[in-house]
């Protein structure tokens, strides 16, 4: 299992109590970050969703930022683990186009991911360029360039950490494309997108 898969599993029956409590709460902050957004979501609220008090989410949570950090984390995490598991688990078949519409697809599930990606919380969009989860895909998608280099199905002259990274910021990029502008994701637009990813990858034909 990734550590996105890990972030993202729902609590085991032997999970701690802590560790409950700490999920409980971070549900509650999901949905009422999604809902209310940052500024109009309190820690009270949030706390009384789960039946502790205020201060028992301060034991958990450092203030009302590193809660909802942690809610981002975990929605992103979430859709990044449901949508993107073929990246992860190493069968990704290089369908650019695929990917960024299962990304899409995934948002009505997690909402906070959806709601920062859109724009409706701009002081923190640039968070999501830095969540653990996205280290996850990038690590996931080096292993496929360097399994298609290897097969020749990938360019041999590029570096697959360098090019990994530049293709998580670009799917980004994309995904913040679709839902600020509402693009399709399968419009012509992403077909170029997808067509421009393919062809920096593959190596060049034979004259």
């Amino acid at each position: 299992m990734t550590a996105t898969e890990e972030r993202a599993a729902a609590p085991s029956e032997a999970a701690t109590k802590g560790e409950r409590t700490r999920r409980a709460l971070l549900d509650g902050a999901i949905r009422r970050f999604a809902a209310d957004g940052f500024r109009g979501t309190s820690v009270s609220g949030i706390a009384r969703d789960a039946g502790l008090t205020p201060a028992a989410a301060y034991a958990y949570f450092e203030g009302k930022e590193g809660l909802f950090a942690a809610a981002v984390d975990a929605d992103a995490a979430g859709l990044i683990g449901k949508a993107l598991g073929p990246v992860l688990n190493g069968t990704f078949d290089t369908e650019w186009q695929s990917l960024i519409g299962a990304l899409v697809a995934g948002m009505d599930d997690h909402p906070l991911a959806r709601r920062v990606l859109a724009g409706r919380e701009p002081e923190h969009t640039e968070r999501l360029l830095g969540i653990p989860a996205l280290a996850d895909l990038q690590a996931g998608i080096v292993q496929r360039l360097l399994s298609g280099q290897a097969v020749g199905e990938v360019r041999s002259d590029i570096d697959p950490e360098l090019i990994a990274s530049g293709l998580v910021t670009t799917i980004m990029s994309v995904l913040i494309a679709v839902l600020q502008t509402g693009i399709p994701a399968d419009s012509a637009r992403a077909d170029g997108v997808a067509a421009l990813l393919g062809a920096a990858l593959m190596p060049p034909r034979s004259a």
